[in-house]
């Protein structure tokens, strides 16, 4: 006789409110970062900035300072919205040879939805890196929007750096589920298994930590020299240097020609609400295609229904296959969010990463940095309008959205999880605009996932006679747990301040250190 087991419990984190300020991350460390930049005075995006640099040394495996982003900021006084974009870019003397493509010809895993590269040359190791940008576009956002100083907001994050990794359950766990991959490059494998084996949490209760290599001191070459020493100087000799050794094509060159931009935003007006996207290059055209295709086709009710969830499926499928076929730069991933805000009205929703859990697999001996994989995201089949072309900036999953109802309520909303972002972030703008849904209600209402194939994925604790109807509706359908390993299903951040001053935020529990934290 077979018996099966069924779980049936639920874990949620309250929402957190406040008049002075939020800051919501997947980091409840990051997230504390950020409120005392708050409590001191600082703006949402100092905060955002400061909670940002910290990710870096505390979740490693998601975002830092060898990877990229896009910050859209909200700004309360002018009522108006900016992107600060500072994506990845192909290497200069990059090539498409670099990345034939598999004879079996077999979907990537991780990336999109491309065909496979012999080797997974695009996903791992020295061809997977793309030039950084992060730190040029955090530097170049809170110059321009912010209110304090460099080496202020980056201080918290040089003493995390500092400290260590701290390892509890997760940070051990996703250590060690990237065992292989991580133990190919020499660097990496004596940082995360310096004794062979993977660290070791501390079973009376305390904080075991494992030394970043250098990180600690490359913060604070940052701290001193500003962004430009990352792109110019012995810093930028170091990286080089290292990338050179690992058989990297990035230059000299590439670090110095880098440029972030500040750039206005693209804008959809949705039922009584106006939403803001990232540029061309992330997935916000893809959320405006979906939304005015949803607003076309599907009215709203009191709550999600069977036909809410079916509109959703229908815009997601016709979004994401015009999105695979011909976004690009030659057209007009592991990732992590941070919203912010602050008590003037200021909010920032921002999406930074490295792609793949520990990027390219590769630290970097000099510095301690962990690099991107960021050459995952273009399509590795030549003379397509995503294709590998030197100098050329990819197409992106990230999708950091701000949005502005009418009734002076204001929002940001974001997630991590790769191409599963562009899914849940619609959803969450639906949940919000079309249902009026607080933060913690959209933030725990099941979704579906479709992102780059015909199958949908439901939560499975959706109401059984919906999920009845969807199975009825698409050819391929599965259910599955929103649960912490594996993440079927991006993680959701949201935050909302009302026209009072009142901000809401929430996160969602399958990341068990995300945390919103509230300024004093």
């Amino acid at each position: 006789m077979q018996t099966s087991v069924i779980e049936h419990w639920e874990i949620t984190k309250p929402a957190v409110h406040s008049r002075n300020g939020l800051v919501s991350s997947q980091h409840h460390l990051a997230s504390d970062v950020g409120a005392a930049i708050l409590d001191v005075g600082g703006n949402a995006i100092d905060a955002a900035i400061a909670t940002g640099l910290t990710l870096g040394t505390v979740e490693p495996w998601m975002s830092g300072p060898g990877g990229g982003g896009y910050m859209t900021i909200y700004l309360a006084k002018e009522k108006t919205v900016k992107v600060i974009e500072f994506g990845m870019r192909a290497p200069f003397n990059s090539i498409p040879e670099d990345y034939p493509l598999s004879p079996v010809g077999t979907a990537s895993s991780d990336a999109f939805n491309w065909p496979s590269v012999e080797g997974d040359a695009n996903i791992h190791g020295p061809l997977s890196i793309a030039v950084p940008g992060y730190i040029k576009g955090v530097s170049l956002a809170l110059e321009r929007f912010g209110s304090m100083a460099w080496q202020d907001v980056i201080e918290p994050a040089c003493r995390h750096a500092e400290w260590g990794l701290p390892i509890d359950w997760y940070s051990a766990s996703k250590i060690s589920s990237f065992m292989r991959e991580l133990s190919a490059y020499e660097e990496t494998r004596l940082t995360y298994f310096p004794e062979g084996f993977a660290p070791l949490l501390d079973l009376e209760g305390g904080i075991n930590t494992i030394p970043l290599g250098h990180l600690g001191e490359t913060y604070r070459t940052l701290q001193k020299g500003g962004a430009e020493s990352y792109y110019q100087g012995e810093l930028a000799q170091q990286i080089v240097a290292d990338l050179k050794a690992a058989g990297s094509r990035i230059t000299l060159r590439d670090l110095r020609e880098y440029e972030a931009f500040v750039a206005e935003p693209l804008s959809t007006r949705y039922r009584d609400a106006d939403i803001y996207v990232a540029g061309p290059l992330t997935a916000g055209p893809s959320i405006i295609q979906a939304l005015d295709e949803l607003s076309a086709n599907f009215t709203s009710g009191a709550e999600p229904e069977a036909d809410t969830y079916k509109a959703y499926g229908h815009a997601l499928l016709a979004a994401y296959d015009f999105r695979l076929q011909n976004l690009g730069e030659g057209s007009p991933t592991n990732t992590t969010h941070i919203c912010a805000s602050d008590r003037e009205g200021n909010i920032v929703s921002l999406t930074q990463t490295i792609m793949s859990g520990f990027g390219s697999r590769i630290m970097l001996p000099q510095t301690g940095i962990l690099m991107n994989n960021g050459m995952m995201w273009f399509d590795p089949r030549p003379g397509l309008a995503n294709s590998v072309i030197g100098g050329r900036r990819p197409l992106c999953n990230m999708c950091p959205v701000i949005g502005v109802k009418d009734n002076g309520n204001v929002f940001a909303a974001g997630a991590c999880g790769g191409r599963k972002i562009f899914p849940a972030v619609f959803q969450l703008i639906s949940f919000l605009v079309d249902f009026a849904m607080d933060v913690s209600s959209a933030a725990h209402q099941p979704r579906l996932d479709i992102s780059g194939t015909d199958l949908v994925t439901i939560m499975s604790n959706l109401d059984e006679g919906i999920i009845a109807e969807l199975e009825q509706t698409f050819s391929q359908t599965r259910l599955r747990p929103n649960g912490v390993s594996p993440n079927f299903f991006a993680l959701p951040q949201i935050l909302e301040q009302r026209r009072s001053g009142e901000t809401s935020g929430a996160c969602f529990i399958p990341s068990p250190h995300a945390k919103v934290s509230a300024a004093n």
